[in-house]
């Protein structure tokens, strides 16, 4: 069984592309052998079949040891479904989530009544700029240059799609600040990417300190410490009285004694922090 679902990981890997590719022939109006066009049709079929088939005997047997419904379905799910892709499956829909927030100019996603948002995506704006440039420079070059048609049409697609990456990243950084809670929790996130909730309690000292790190996103370094920085800096460092656990961006578990973490106006966030602290150490005392 073991054999099977690999084998059906490994089909869904090569088909999805070529059934993608299909697609782009026939919209550029490039003619394609009905026998390879049938093919690979059926390849796709058979596969969702498969996977359909393996889909349904692990909801009954997730069933069997208790589970009802919707849980069923999301631990058969986990079973067919390797982490990297559910978590970049996930990122490309609350990217597009973000982007509609963004552009309908709603509020902050994750901030109730009494929380404060820390905004930290001013902070890369100009590196933003600068990549979204390079990807619309990229694609009209290329399109004016390519004369293949399938090619052609393969590299505008995936040129467009990097310009819409490159806006909806930084919209969901946007509309997802850091968030210091009402009881003096803190909740860090870079856009979809990456959400590590810091209870009030674990949080033991916070200070103004610039840094700038060279690691890649939320990695742990030897002290245990993780670096969220902003255009290759950091600004406001927060120890923890207890190392707290979290998911990095493609689902690898870490643990981290500290954080190091990028805010525009890191002075206000160290004040926030601190007297929030200050007042839940006085409602326990009480």
């Amino acid at each position: 069984m073991r054999t099977l679902r690999k084998a059906v990981r490994w089909s869904l890997a090569a088909l999805v592309p070529l059934e993608f590719v299909l697609v782009l022939c026939v919209v550029g109006g490039v003619r394609v052998a009905p026998g390879a066009r049938m093919a690979v049709e059926l390849a796709v079929l058979a596969v969702a079949a498969v996977t359909g088939a393996l889909l349904l005997r692990d909801v009954r047997r997730h069933r069997r040891v208790g589970l009802r419904g919707r849980a069923a379905l999301l631990a058969a799910v986990e079973d067919a479904v390797p982490v990297p892709v559910r978590k970049l499956t996930a990122h490309e829909f609350f990217l597009s989530t973000s982007f509609l927030r963004w552009v309908t100019r709603r509020g902050p996603h994750g901030v109730r009544e009494g929380d404060l948002p820390v905004a930290y995506a001013p902070g890369q704006t100009a590196v933003m700029a600068a990549f979204l440039f390079a990807c619309v420079v990229e694609t009209v070059a290329l399109a004016l240059l390519i004369p293949w048609p399938v090619v052609h049409a393969v590299t505008l697609v995936v040129d467009v799609w990097s310009c819409y990456f490159v806006i909806a990243l930084h919209a969901s950084c946007v509309v997802r600040p850091h968030v210091i809670g009402a009881d003096g929790s803190l909740r860090l996130r870079y856009g979809v990417l990456l959400d590590i909730r810091v209870p009030p309690e674990r949080v033991a000292s916070v200070r103004l300190e610039r840094t700038f790190p060279e690691g890649k996103l939320a990695a742990v370094d030897e002290g245990g410490v993780a670096d969220m920085a902003v255009a290759a800096q950091t600004t406001v460092t927060v120890e923890l009285a207890e190392p707290v656990r979290f998911v990095r961006a493609l689902g690898r578990p870490a643990e981290a004694r500290a954080f190091r973490f990028y805010a525009e106006d890191p002075g206000s966030v160290v004040a926030a922090l601190r007297a929030r602290a200050g007042s839940t150490t006085a409602g326990r005392g009480d």
